[in-house]
Formats: C-alpha cells, sequence, structure tokens
C-alpha cells in the first residue's frame, strides 16, 4: 500500500495492545537511563492518582481528536449511525454488543472523536468503561483515560451526576464473549450478565443497546468449541487474569494471508434507547421484581 495511506497508519498502531507494552517497557528502560527520574516522579504521582479512574477518568480533548484515529475509521471503514437525539441533561447507558477481539467499533466511535461523536450527540461525554487491572500499568492508565475510558468502577459516580450529559458505555459480553467472536457468527453472552441493567435502574438512566455490525468481521480464530481442551484452558486463564486470550489471526503487513493486522470490513454502530424507568429501584426491592425482567424487555425492543 502507498505511504501515508490509511492501511498504513493502522499498520504502525499494530492492533490495541502495542500501547501497552510500550508503556511498561518506557516506564522500565526509564529507570536504567540519566532519565530514571522521570519513572520515579512519575510513580510518586501514580500513587497520588491512583483512584482517579474509578472517579471519571480524566480526558483530553487533543486525544481524542488526533488525526490518527480518522485514519483508523478509514481504514476498515467504521460509521456511527444515530436513530434518535439524546437529551443532554439526562445520563444514559449503553450496552454494546458484540465485544469481538479488539472491540474496534467501540473504540473509535467513543472513545475518539473520528466519526462525530460529539457532533452528532452533542452536549453528551461517552465513557467507555475497562477492567481495573488496565490502570495498574504506568502511563497506559493516562493513555486510556485521556480518550474516556476509566475504570468499570466509576458507572455509578458518572450516572449520579444531576446535571447529566455522561453516557457509560458497557462491553455487556466481556472478555469471555471474545471466545465466540469469529466472521459470519454472533454468539452474545447475556446470561448471568445482569449488572449493566441493575446499574441502569439504580440510578433511574434509560438503556441504550447498541450493536456493531461487522465486528466480528476483523479477525479469524482457531476453532475452540465449548468442552474442548483449549476452550478449557482459555476460560481458566479468563478466570485467573480477568482477560480472554482467544488464538485469532488475520492478515499481515506484506501478504493477505496470515498476520495480526484486522482484515477490512466495514462496521456499522447503531443504537436505539430503550427507557426502562418503570422498573423503579424501589419497586424491585419491595415487590421482588427480577432483573431478568427488564433485560428480557430490553432484548425484545433491541
Amino acid at each position: 500500500c502507498p505511504p501515508w495511506s490509511p492501511e498504513t497508519f493502522l499498520k504502525a498502531l499494530g492492533g490495541q495492545k502495542w500501547p501497552l507494552w510500550c508503556c511498561i517497557a518506557l516506564f522500565i528502560l526509564l529507570l536504567f537511563t540519566r532519565f530514571w527520574l522521570i519513572s520515579a516522579l512519575y510513580g510518586l504521582w501514580w500513587a497520588f492518582d491512583w483512584d482517579t479512574p474509578s472517579q471519571g477518568g480524566r480526558r483530553f480533548s487533543c486525544v481524542r481528536n488526533c488525526t490518527l484515529w480518522r485514519y483508523m475509521k478509514d481504514y476498515f471503514p467504521i460509521t456511527l449511525v444515530k436513530t434518535a437525539d439524546l437529551d443532554p441533561s439526562k445520563n444514559y447507558l449503553f450496552g454494546f454488543h458484540p465485544h469481538g477481539i479488539m472491540v474496534a467499533g467501540a473504540f473509535v466511535n467513543f472513545c475518539t472523536e473520528a466519526t462525530g461523536f460529539s457532533k452528532l450527540f452533542p452536549g453528551l461525554k461517552p465513557h467507555m468503561m475497562m477492567l481495573n487491572l488496565w490502570f495498574r500499568a504506568p502511563f497506559f492508565r493516562d493513555y486510556l483515560m485521556s480518550g474516556g475510558r476509566p475504570s468499570k468502577e466509576s458507572g455509578s459516580c458518572l450516572l449520579r451526576k444531576k446535571e447529566g450529559g455522561n453516557i457509560v458505555i458497557i462491553a455487556v459480553g466481556g472478555a469471555k464473549e471474545a471466545l465466540d467472536a469469529r466472521p459470519g457468527a454472533y454468539t452474545l453472552l447475556l446470561e448471568n450478565r445482569k449488572g449493566f441493567v441493575r446499574l441502569a435502574i439504580e440510578n433511574g438512566t434509560a438503556l441504550v443497546p447498541v450493536f456493531s455490525f461487522g465486528e466480528n468481521e476483523l479477525f479469524d480464530q482457531v476453532e475452540n468449541p465449548k468442552g474442548s481442551w483449549l476452550r478449557w484452558t482459555q476460560e481458566c486463564l479468563q478466570k485467573i487474569m480477568g482477560i480472554s486470550l482467544p488464538l485469532f489471526h488475520a492478515r499481515g503487513i506484506f501478504q493477505y494471508t496470515f498476520g495480526f493486522i484486522p482484515y477490512r470490513k466495514p462496521i456499522y454502530t447503531v443504537g436505539k434507547p430503550s427507557f426502562l424507568r418503570w422498573y423503579a429501584k424501589d419497586k424491585l426491592v419491595d415487590q421482588g421484581v427480577s432483573v431478568s425482567q427488564p433485560q428480557a424487555a430490553l432484548v425484545q425492543n433491541s
């Protein structure tokens, strides 16, 4: 592909995990150079700033508006489809499916301005929830927060803000759903995933089911049917580490038969509000209403 093309930029990114390893390596390497004081001072700042991810994070518009994300958006390409206006004086909870391998749709649409989120939904700030373990990595934690990705513990904090204007995004199926991500199939993990519904009910927040068509087309995955030794191993590791390890592959940099660069497949992200406020918190407690009831209604109306 020609120099400085969208494809070249995506290859330079090499997927979402490169920033993680680069940040960790930088922190360690600096300790063994004359610039060791940078890592030492950062360590002090890290301890002081430890709780910020669980309090909503700290975003920077310059990171969200980085030109690099527009090249990434054009590579697939990725499109955010608006189906309804959202009141900026209210808070919302987006239940995102499918997780896929790299969550490209959610990242580009909600953690950057590449698809024009702020123009489509003025006055609203998206916050994509991340596992706590990602904020244990030096420098990488700041990179995550800069794009609007706080810890999952901040969900209630954001939804309780009376001034509104906050959107909490949760990949409902989580890391476990990634083990079923493969082209031509959408296996969604909903069983025992009721926490996001309860979170919306407790905060009187409208739920918006969001689906990213094409997310599972980006990578092939080694067959791992339930009951196989591979699936058993992956599920055990997922329980221990909190993240899943799907054996995926796609295309390479100089050839198209094998590698870890995602395929160029279009992704369309669509959502529609589903108001479930009639399931009030006191009704859940006093009358024993199961969270499964609003969850079922949400699935039927999606």
